[in-house]
């Protein structure tokens, strides 16, 4: 299939290829979208996901880790894998005139990874490492306590690095095993740019005429969550309160979904959104304020975020909490409405500008079984809601919303006190 500058192919073995024309500087990007990702790891296993990732760019088909390192990094090109929750993906950003070289390592990495002993040890020690910092961080601890909340011990419930005690024990046999399944759940691969010619014989020409089994992902439900209110605090001896509100929602492209984003927009977009207007410009309560409304292939989490300083916790905690009931019990008004639509345009604009942008987004969305078109599908339906649309939706999804506090002991008896008073909490 081909539309203006985008063409639609399929690689031998069943990989969709999506082909984007841009004018412009002489760039190539790639984006292979693998399902999959850290909450396909297995019972046990948590972090093999991620732990393969980092060592498929290690070497692969004739190229040593060193090798490879030196072909990419001399050409000046980037290329980089990562798994998230439901995905793992590969991402090539080069010259046009370097494609011949460079892009017949994307399905190297995949078909044939080196995975030799050292290098998966670096990379799991580094992992391990990354872990260990993270229990400093006031910020993650609390957002990792409300991922506990809100999925329990599913598919969502550890980050993608993993857990340190199955991670430490983590080696070449499992990582053997999740190669071997590598595109079974299905994959895209996207490039945007000044395209070569023939590229489906250029990803293809190191394979040694192995095709990689694969075919175009399918939309299908995802991880769920646990739908249930709770507080959960940690102790951490600063002078700042991290809290984390939350609860989870649906996955991109469900039904309310749109409207959650424009609530996103309105509330944590740029220094005229909501929670920073009322928390920090009116009330001063907020270092740093926000949302976070991932898109996922299940239950994606929609939380507010808030880091203020102790001893002003309940009144911080009491506005948060606020602001979250406010969303149940009016709807915004169409002036505020409109400015939200105005930055949903922006965002999608903004997200639109460079060739890997472009990839990464059409890749995204494919990989979660959605059409092509579904970025510029939303524009035209966002234009069409009300503000009735989204406080339904508010209503619908975000009932029983989790509190995640770390902070010092004071801090977090007031911010307790608040949150069991709270008619958020009694509700």
């Amino acid at each position: 299939m081909s539309t203006g500058g985008t063409q639609q192919l399929s690689l031998s073995g069943g990989c969709p290829l999506w082909l984007i024309e841009r004018p412009g500087p002489a760039i190539l990007s790639a984006k292979l979208w693998i399902r999959g990702g850290s909450s396909a790891d297995p019972v046990g296993q948590r972090g093999v996901s991620q732990l393969l990732a980092g060592v498929l760019s290690r070497g692969c088909g004739r190229l040593s880790g060193d090798a490879l390192a030196d072909l990419v990094e001399g050409r000046g090109a980037g290329l980089r894998c990562e798994a998230a929750e439901d995905g793992t993906l590969i991402s090539l950003k080069c010259a046009s005139d370097d494609a011949a070289l460079l892009l017949p390592l994307i399905l190297q990495m995949v078909t044939a990874p080196w995975l030799v002993e050292d290098q998966i040890t670096l990379e799991r020690q580094l992992n391990l490492q990354t872990l260990q910092r993270q229990k400093e961080d006031p910020f993650q601890v609390a957002h990792d306590q409300l991922r506990q909340q809100l999925y329990g011990s599913g598919p969502y419930g550890h980050d993608p690095l993993g857990v340190e005690a199955e991670l430490a024990q983590l080696g070449r046999p499992q990582l053997e095993q999740m190669t071997r399944q590598l595109g079974l759940e299905g994959a895209v691969l996207v490039l945007a740019g000044q395209i070569p010619s023939q590229p489906e014989q250029l990803l293809l020409q190191e394979l040694d005429g192995q095709a990689w089994s694969t075919q175009s992902p399918v939309r299908k439900a995802g991880a769920s969550g646990l739908k249930r209110g709770s507080l959960a605090s940690n102790l951490d001896n600063t002078e700042q309160l991290v809290l984390m509100l939350g609860t989870t929602t649906g996955p991109l492209g469900s039904d309310q979904a749109l409207a959650l984003r424009l609530l996103h927009c309105h509330l944590g977009i740029g220094m005229s959104s909501r929670l920073f207007v009322a928390l920090r410009e009116e009330n001063g309560l907020a270092y740093d304020v926000g949302v976070h409304y991932p898109a996922r292939l299940g239950d994606a989490p929609f939380v507010f975020h808030l880091s203020s300083s102790s001893d002003r916790a309940k009144e911080a905690t009491q506005e948060l909490l606020n602001e979250w009931w406010r969303l149940l019990q009016e709807p915004i008004s169409e002036e505020q409405l409109n400015l939200a639509k105005a930055k949903f345009r922006g965002q999608e604009a903004l997200g639109r500008q460079t060739c890997s942008q472009i990839a990464d987004r059409h890749a995204l969305v494919l990989g979660h079984g959605l059409p092509f078109d579904f970025a510029d599908r939303c524009l035209t339906e966002a234009e069409e809601l009300s503000p009735t649309d989204l406080h339904q939706a508010a209503v619908d999804l975000l009932q029983n919303p989790c509190l995640s506090l770390c902070g010092p002991k004071e801090a977090l008896a007031s911010a307790a006190a608040v949150w069991n008073q709270h008619p958020l909490n009694r509700s």
